[in-house]
């Protein structure tokens, strides 16, 4: 191979990578929002299993009695 058509190939590679990103960039134009609201979602229904398991009556008991000892080391 020559030298000219090595080059012609690097060119050709280098070209082709830049438009494969810009393609999948505006393949994904919105994508983040989307991920956004899905951690969102994600972040509300841990929230609620977490209020409903913290609101119990074992682990009410087991943090106050945390809480408490903490509070007494003095």
């Amino acid at each position: 191979m020559s030298r000219r058509t090595i080059r012609l190939g690097v060119r050709l590679q280098h070209r082709l990578m830049q438009l494969g990103d810009a393609t999948s960039a505006r393949r994904e134009h919105g994508m983040t929002t989307a991920e956004y609201a899905v951690g969102t979602l994600a972040a509300v229904a841990f929230a609620a299993v977490l209020m409903v398991v913290v609101k119990s009556g074992a682990v009410k008991s087991a943090l106050s009695g945390i809480i408490q000892a903490a509070l007494s080391v003095g």
